[in-house]
């Protein structure tokens, strides 16, 4: 199911800024200085994590040093945790455009699903039906197909396009029902870069009465989320995709998560949004987390973006997201138009270069017939950083015949900090592989 990419004109944005000065941008990424036989490595790994600039690993390291305590004690240190914990749901919320009070932070976003599907199970009525999609995560697949099954109820998928890898709205339309319950769709695809219709699919499933849950995971390294111009009811996202430590987010209507009973120890406070979060938070992670907001919200500025630090963080993170989506476009451009002369290698999802918007920079390939570990072996040899194999995307790649036989496909996605010589050298690496 590849397809071949055609050789129609680039997309050009008039609005696009010139290339932005990425050696002070990347200066601040400490990370980005590795070298590999003396040649810069290439980070091409940034669907399964980004690199943090260095203001989020001093905000750790100062946390650590200067405040390490838990939390509601009578003393100054144990005081600014509860502060810095408050001062990260208000990130949280700017972030996604929403109150702080609905902000629930976790060990990751898998873990975040897991325990608020466990709790949306006990509504379930046995016939009542939820709906996953086959573009999804599995981490928002599984916990609501466990739910399902543990209460009897059904589960329905809506099926992707061929041509495009996008979701098939045609089939949502015959998976809704009187009966759904939810519909769980990504922002996203962490596996072919799709950038999903998903205000279209709350609107369908609203119509039909049902909740929705919406993973923000791999969409908010490259687009601002505002969860109420979506239509979700939940939303997840991981900060160690977008600059920040390894924790998850998860955001919630304030109703759902005071009517929802979640499994909690008898001694934990059950006020919201308290009631969600198991034992002690990841104090310096959140620390680092409040510094990737701050850092999401300078980077207009980087970009040159007009306006960029006038405003309140959530105005300068939506226009930062702006910058960043106009480079993205750029590099993916250069990308697509760079395959169009490799012609043993074979994208999977959107290639049309005239439809860069519906994105983001990440791209499943095959090499040939090389087993994608062999591809991302030689790569990762020459000091490129790829991914093989199916990402948690498990039922796209089976969709898409990838698995469990053919090993998945080789993952390769850049960000903002990702410049166009990396772009190149990515390119002509694959030209010379089998």
């Amino acid at each position: 199911m590849g397809v071949r990419l055609s050789g129609s004109r680039p997309l050009r944005h008039p609005e696009v800024m010139a290339a932005p000065d990425l050696s002070v941008l990347r200066s601040r990424f400490p990370a980005l200085g590795r070298r590999m036989d003396g040649r810069p490595c290439v980070f091409a790994d940034a669907p399964g994590g980004s690199q943090m600039p260095e203001a989020v690993l001093d905000a750790m390291r100062d946390y650590l040093v200067g405040s390490n305590a838990n939390t509601h004690g009578t003393f100054v240190t144990s005081e600014e945790t509860d502060e810095l914990i408050a001062r990260a749901r208000v990130a949280g919320a700017d972030l996604l455009g929403a109150d702080p009070d609905q902000i629930v932070f976790g060990q990751n976003a898998t873990s975040l699903l897991l325990a608020v599907s466990r709790s949306f199970g006990r509504t379930l009525g046995r016939g009542d039906e939820v709906v996953v999609t086959r573009l999804d995560h599995d981490a928002n697949i599984r916990p609501w197909v466990l739910a399902a099954r543990d209460a009897g109820a059904i589960v329905r998928w809506v099926d992707v396009h061929d041509d495009d890898v996008n979701l098939d709205l045609d089939s949502l339309d015959a998976a809704l029902s009187d009966r759904t319950r939810l519909v769980a769709v990504t922002l996203a695809s962490n596996a072919v870069g799709t950038v999903a219709p998903a205000t279209e699919v709350a609107r369908r499933a609203h119509a039909a009465g049902a909740l929705v849950c919406v993973d923000g995971v791999h969409a908010a390294q490259h687009r601002s989320i505002d969860v109420a111009a979506i239509g979700a009811d939940i939303a997840v996202c991981s900060p160690y995709k977008f600059f920040g430590p390894h924790l998850g987010m998860l955001w919630a209507r304030e109703e759902l998560l005071a009517s929802w009973e979640p499994y909690k120890v008898r001694p934990a406070s059950d006020a919201v949004p308290d009631r969600w979060e198991t034992g002690t938070l990841n104090h310096e992670g959140l620390a680092g987390f409040v510094a990737a907001v701050d850092y999401l919200a300078e980077i207009g500025d980087t970009f040159g973006a007009r306006e960029a630090n006038v405003g309140d963080r959530r105005q300068r993170i939506r226009r930062g997201f702006d910058a960043i989506g106009a480079w993205e476009r750029e590099l993916s451009d250069r990308f697509l138009s760079g395959l169009e002369a490799i012609e043993h290698v074979r994208l999977f999802g959107i290639g049309d270069r005239a439809r860069l918007d519906e994105r983001t920079p990440t791209f499943a390939v095959r090499v040939g017939e090389q087993p994608p570990i062999e591809t991302t072996r030689a790569l990762g040899d020459r000091g490129i950083f790829t991914w093989d194999g199916h990402y948690y995307a498990l039922e796209l790649m089976e969709r898409l015949g990838l698995e469990p036989d053919l090993g998945g496909a080789v993952r390769i996605g850049f960000c903002h900090y990702s410049t166009p010589d990396e772009v190149d050298r990515v390119l002509d690496e694959l030209a010379t592989l089998p």
